[in-house]
């Protein structure tokens, strides 16, 4: 059965309601007969779990008709691609900052967008943070053992993700929140145009950590409430919205101006909640010894909160667990755990609450 997805036009769900997904390991390189091979026990491993929608790293060249052959091979496998990533794109301090590489990097990024739409492939996740995820040097132990990343402020850190960029400062000084402003108004009004015309919806992932200048660069955009309703507005286009890390917004906690069931009211009523990362984590930064990241049922929040509000609303695209922690059994079993925990809840919230309207 396929039932057209109202949160992003072009998808098609196999199943009424929120969609559990989750990303697809393993390499994906071309084979001596012209078509794509997948890693075997990572696409059976989904098929078992019951996931549909999958998340897919990087390809072995970016180009509509590489995109194009991934997705139908793909769904020949009874899976279909959300999101397709170009790790160098997904994140671009140039852009983010000014730099002098800025107009390249977003040519590139305009032309990834339009691939993207030729493809088929209807949705992209955009981060836009100056210098990457920030977390303490140790990952720090969780239930039964388990370790798992986090920040402490007062701790050494470092940026896990997207450059090796040092503290105090990442790029030499300190950046100013009207620059970083003006970056992104400059960005975003060239993607509109471009994004609309490929029928490409871009959810922008929150700062991570929230609300805190790190290394001299402001997070100010997309690290609160009130930043990320000033910038959805300055783009102005339906095609433009937010994939919400759930765990980002507990980081931020009371700092980021609503909570993450707030949030989800206030993006699905503009119709901008395009894809959600559901993890949980033990404290907000704010408290003392920062926050790590755990188990989905040991944090500090309520994921049910999470699940229901998005019922509430009619959400019909993905959700996804973020962030695995190391569990005896490795990749797997987290994996097994993240996502089952996901699906459980999200079954037994539309159960009750459909028979509780019915």
């Amino acid at each position: 059965m396929a039932i057209p997805m109202k949160t992003i036009p072009g998808y098609f769900n196999e199943t009424p309601g929120i969609q559990v997904g989750t990303k697809m390991e393993g390499e994906i390189r071309l084979g001596e007969n012209g078509r794509y091979v997948f890693d075997e026990q990572g696409v059976r491993f989904l098929k078992q779990m019951g996931v549909t929608w999958v998340m897919v790293g990087d390809v072995p060249e970016h180009n509509a008709r590489t995109y194009k052959a991934v997705r139908e091979q793909l769904e020949e496998r009874g899976l279909k691609i959300y999101r397709l990533q170009n790790i160098e794109l997904h994140n671009m301090p140039a852009v983010t900052l000014g730099l002098p590489d800025r107009d390249r990097m977003i040519d590139r990024y305009l032309q990834y967008i339009t691939d993207l739409g030729e493809a088929g492939i209807h949705y992209a996740t955009y981060a836009h943070m100056g210098n990457g995820i920030w977390r303490g040097d140790i990952r720090r132990e969780v239930r039964g053992g388990a370790t798992a990343g986090g920040l402490d402020l007062n701790a050494p850190n470092r940026a896990t993700a997207f450059g090796p960029f040092d503290w105090p400062l990442s790029h030499g000084r300190v950046f100013g929140e009207d620059e970083i402003w003006e970056n992104y108004e400059y960005f975003i009004k060239k993607v509109v145009p471009v994004a609309e015309a490929a029928g490409v919806y871009i959810g922008i992932h929150p700062d991570d950590p929230p609300v805190y200048t790190m290394a001299g660069v402001p997070r100010c955009v997309f690290g609160n409430f009130e930043g990320y309703k000033r910038a959805l507005e300055i783009a102005d286009s339906p095609n433009i919205g937010v994939c919400l890390c759930v765990g980002c917004w507990l980081e931020g906690g009371e700092l980021m101006g609503c909570t993450p069931v707030e949030f989800i009211h206030y993006l699905a009523e503009r119709k901008k909640l395009f894809k959600l990362h559901v993890r949980n984590v033990t404290a907000p930064l704010s408290a003392p010894g920062g926050f790590n990241e755990t188990f989905p049922d040991a944090g500090y929040y309520n994921l049910a909160d999470v699940i229901s509000a998005l019922d509430e609303v009619g959400f019909d695209g993905c959700i996804m667990n973020d962030h695995l922690i190391d569990m005896v059994g490795g990749h797997y079993t987290c994996e097994a755990f993240f996502t089952s925990y996901l699906k459980g809840l999200v079954d037994a919230v539309q159960t009750v609450q459909h028979r509780d309207r019915a």
